[in-house]
């Protein structure tokens, strides 16, 4: 069993996580590195505070307390406009001064975020594509966490 907390952008303070939670349970997008019958268990879920990251010093040092072995900064890091500014510190400060290992992204990016971001030019503009690999590049998955799709909750 991996044992993993989640970081969300506090733009989305609100999010039920049903993108994320969906592709922990069918091993999509950053997930699909895990066997499906490995248990992932979920010891944290937490807004990062808002801007710069209010929470930051203490969130990913409580999920630790409890089990984590590894942060992963939600897709929303990534989805909102602009792109989080502060990705690059969490993931710094979280490795460095917490000692997890962190994963940028969860869920795949859905195909209306990606055709939105890509007209925008913000993912080039703010230097994100480092962290975009694990969450766009399968188009299937992306077109199945696109809340557009007629067969978005049929699938």
């Amino acid at each position: 069993m991996v044992k993993i907390g989640v970081m969300i952008c506090d733009r989305n303070r609100k999010c039920t996580g049903n993108k994320c939670f969906k592709s922990m349970l069918e091993r999509d997008g950053v997930f699909s590195e895990y066997p499906e019958d490995e248990p992932i268990e979920v010891v944290g879920w937490m807004a990062c505070g808002g801007c710069p990251g209010e929470r930051l010093e203490f969130a990913p040092a409580d999920m630790k307390k409890y089990g984590a072995e590894v942060i992963y900064l939600a897709s929303c890091y990534l989805a909102g406009y602009p792109v989080c500014p502060y990705i690059r510190d969490h993931k710094t400060y979280i490795e460095n001064v917490v000692g997890l290992p962190v994963v940028v992204g969860t869920h795949p990016m859905p195909q209306n975020y990606i055709d939105a971001h890509e007209k925008a030019g913000d993912w080039d503009r703010d230097d994100a594509r480092e962290f975009l690999k694990n969450v766009t590049g399968d188009p299937e998955a992306a077109r199945k966490y696109d809340s557009t799709n007629p067969n978005f909750l049929k699938e």
